[in-house]
């Protein structure tokens, strides 16, 4: 179904009227040479006839020239003080090189440069169709989910990658503090010593800053500094309204998937949950009934870390009832989270193979829980989640406080207790999870400072939305558990310009899951190939 904006407001109640019955709608890496040269020596004495003169048969290689030409290779002539452009290399059908730049961590005080200002290294990676290396190409930026998560990395020409290959230069952007972009991790974030001074730190990485970092980036890749198009998915989209808002300049035109933010001013969050919670009901309603069978086990895994008070994890955590129920935030969301969760399940218990063991959940599935959270590998999702809905307002854990709104559904010792169906949770953040999961520990008192921040800058400006001159085209995805459906639509409809498509065909990852069909009719959209109405 496709929209236009002037009916956006009065389109979305019918819509939601309509859809809810499921329509369908070979290069080798040598280590430094201190690792090689002992062991080559060994291998290779000098002649024992002359101890003096290495034997002419058996030269110890220049591991050092050798290590230092080809580190010097990997570096295009290219290449600046503040932006490194590596060599090209190859995967299946499709040619990459690396960018590395050197930015503020602060673009406030860019101002008054001086050497002492905070520098962090910003990466992006540039993909294009084998062969196309050298042809004038129009430049794509793709903006990734999070906040928090790096870009994917392409092994082959598949997927919309290799779509939007086939006419563009595509920049994979590692936004700060993810991928290689200064990553911020648990043990890198241990360099800051104080909660406040990681609170500090942690306040440069939204959305501002990161379309800054896309305006340096534009400036030094694209030639004369021209626009290019942006792509993004989730979060990414949300980076692009703060884009469209502050920087329309440097945009040709903007595709957003699945990521349209609510721009209200003062902290959104709490609207944001309380909008999100019919739709979290909903789609665990489908996941029982497509698995009935697993009421009666989680209800069972409930009863047993009650009773137990909680599961050590392997990475030192705990698991709890309430820590099982976050296993919605991936599950009830993406194409294939309801059938991930269910094979999950069938392994939490490990069998008894001595009689009169107790029951014991698996290591295998607590192995699986933490993997599939990532908060490890991915901190800055859980820190700067609510703070991406916060303009000049502070959240004050919105989650946790709506939450007990509906404590009475989503209580899941009491519900286990009653023999009704334990309901998981959706994308919320709640403070007990910095004393439950080991790798958030470290950061509960910076988490603590963030929630209670006020002085949040603004990341939208409804004024130039309204005034937009910028061609966008949005999917909207009608049962995204993400991004509400009618929050979207109510930013749509200040956004000139913006044109729709509005599916249910799609989960939240459709860009990922539907190949190149998702930006092909997004592209449509912008050149005319699909219609308005």
């Amino acid at each position: 179904m496709l929209v236009s904006p002037p009916s956006l407001l009065n389109t979305a109640n019918t819509i939601q009227s309509i859809l809810r019955p499921r329509l369908p709608f070979r290069f080798i890496l040598i280590p430094p040479p201190r690792y090689f040269l002992p062991h080559l020596n060994s291998l290779f004495p000098p002649s024992r006839t002359s101890p003096s003169k290495p034997n002419p048969l058996f030269r110890t290689p220049n591991l050092t020239a050798m290590y230092s030409t080809a580190k010097a290779k990997a570096i295009s002539a290219d290449s600046s003080p503040d932006h490194v452009v590596g060599n090209w290399y190859s995967v299946p059908d499709l040619r990459l090189r690396d960018h590395r730049f050197s930015v503020p961590l602060d673009y406030s005080r860019n101002q008054s440069y001086t050497t002492t200002t905070p520098k962090i290294s910003i990466f992006a990676r540039e993909v294009v169709a084998a062969g196309k290396e050298d042809q004038s190409l129009p430049y794509l930026l793709y903006l990734q989910g999070g906040p928090g998560f790096e870009s994917p990395r392409p092994t082959e020409a598949s997927g919309w990658i290799g779509k939007a290959c086939e006419e563009y230069r595509v920049i994979l952007l590692d936004q700060r503090g993810t991928g290689l972009s200064t990553p911020l991790t648990p043990s890198s974030m241990l360099q800051l010593k104080s909660a406040e001074e990681q609170a500090s730190y942690l306040c440069h990485f939204r959305a501002d800053n990161i379309v800054q970092d896309a305006e340096f980036i534009r400036k030094c890749i694209v030639p004369d500094g021209g626009p290019w198009t942006v792509l993004g998915q989730s979060y990414g989209g949300f980076c692009i309204v703060t884009y469209l808002s502050f920087a329309p300049h440097g945009l040709k035109q903007a595709l957003i998937t699945g990521g349209i933010p609510p721009i209200r001013s003062g902290c959104s969050a709490e609207a944001v949950y309380r909008a999100c919670f019919e739709q979290i009901v909903h789609q665990n309603e489908k996941f029982y009934e497509r698995f009935p069978l697993d009421i009666e086990i989680v209800q069972d895994v409930v009863k047993h870390l009650a009773e137990t008070g909680g599961v050590r994890l392997p990475s030192g955590g705990i698991l709890t009832p309430r820590g099982l129920q976050i296993l919605g935030l991936t599950a009830l969301g993406s194409s294939t989270g309801f059938e991930r969760l269910h094979y999950m399940l069938e392994r939490v218990w490990d069998p008894v193979i001595v009689p009169g063991e107790r029951k014991r959940i698996s290591y295998n599935f607590l192995n699986a829980y933490e993997n599939w959270l990532s908060f490890d590998t991915n901190p800055l999702y859980a820190l700067l989640h609510e703070s991406i809905y916060c303009q000049g307002a502070a959240s004050r854990w919105a989650a946790h406080r709506t939450w007990f709104e509906h404590e009475s559904k989503f209580d899941a010792i009491k519900a286990a207790k009653e023999g009704r169906p334990v309901l998981f949770t959706g994308e919320m953040i709640f403070p007990w999870m910095f004393d439950e999961i080991h790798a958030l520990s470290h950061f509960k008192d910076a988490a603590e400072i963030l929630a209670e921040k006020e002085n949040w800058p603004p990341l939208y400006d409804t004024d130039a939305l309204k005034n937009n001159q910028v061609p966008v085209a949005a999917s909207v995805y009608y049962e995204d558990v993400y991004v509400n459906f009618k929050l979207a639509m109510e930013t749509a409809s200040q956004i000139a310009g913006i044109r729709l498509w509005i599916t249910n065909e799609y989960m939240h990852s459709g860009l990922r899951d539907g190949g190149g069909v998702v930006l092909d009719h997004l592209f449509g959209l912008l050149n005319g190939k699909k219609p308005l109405f």
